[in-house]
């Protein structure tokens, strides 16, 4: 056996006894998120990354006020075409780069997980 086993992702965490979802249901998923993603944030733009040696090609969805998400996708082609059948526009990365919008939010909410960190410290040592 290797260094990484090969078990295969539960469906559901919560049950341990559930299968790993299928190559079908994976896609479904990935859709279904992806889409009520755009259908909850306004000004949803979808950015194309390419594969890199650890991951494969993604597509990551970002809203205007910089709120992102992130899924596998098999290849650009299939990234485009959940893009245009989810009436937004798509950007390749590679040429655009991220927009400052998305790294404002990470900053916001790395400063907000660090004032509630430091605020259950404070409650804990009071």
């Amino acid at each position: 056996m290797g260094l990484f086993s090969r078990r295969k992702r539960r469906a559901d965490p919560a049950d341990p006894g559930a299968p790993a979802p299928s190559g079908r249901a994976a896609q479904q998923a990935t859709v279904e998120h992806l889409t009520e993603f755009v259908r909850t944030r306004v000004g949803v733009e979808a950015y194309v990354e390419p594969p890199t040696n650890v991951t494969q090609t993604t597509l990551m969805l970002i809203a205007t006020d910089g709120e992102w998400t992130r899924r596998r996708v098999p290849d650009g082609k299939a990234a485009g075409e959940i893009a245009r059948k989810l009436g937004i526009p798509v950007y390749d990365v590679q040429r655009t780069g991220y927009p400052q919008r998305m790294r404002d939010w990470n900053t916001r909410q790395r400063i907000t997980r660090e004032r509630a960190a430091k605020e259950r410290a404070a409650r804990r040592d009071a």
